[in-house]
């Protein structure tokens, strides 16, 4: 469930790690959260085309109305999956971004 902390790490703590920052991406992913501001879809999308971040565990609807599908929807190994994470990021990294 993503928090005000998540959005205080996303929008402005220059401290954060880069660990407390995609957790929070996470978090906002796992949450649905795909109907905020244009900045916070943009990241998480860019999140997970880089291998940062998984899709959400459910798909979702975007402020567009198109779908989001869930890491399920996709092939492993393919962008939002935890395979692509892995082979992107290591085990480690898509671990904790599962845990999310």
């Amino acid at each position: 469930m993503m928090t005000l902390n998540d959005i205080n790490t996303i929008e402005c703590d220059e401290e954060a790690t880069m660990e407390e920052y995609y957790m929070a991406i996470q978090r906002a992913i796992n949450g649905g959260m795909w109907g905020l501001q244009g900045s916070y879809g943009r990241a998480m999308m860019d999140a997970i085309s880089a291998g940062l971040c998984l899709l959400g565990h459910n798909r979702a609807t975007d402020y567009y109305g198109n779908t989001i599908p869930s890491r399920d929807d996709v092939q492993a190994g393919t962008k939002g999956s935890y395979d692509f994470v892995a082979e992107e990021r290591g085990q480690d990294w898509a671990d904790m971004m599962e845990a999310a």
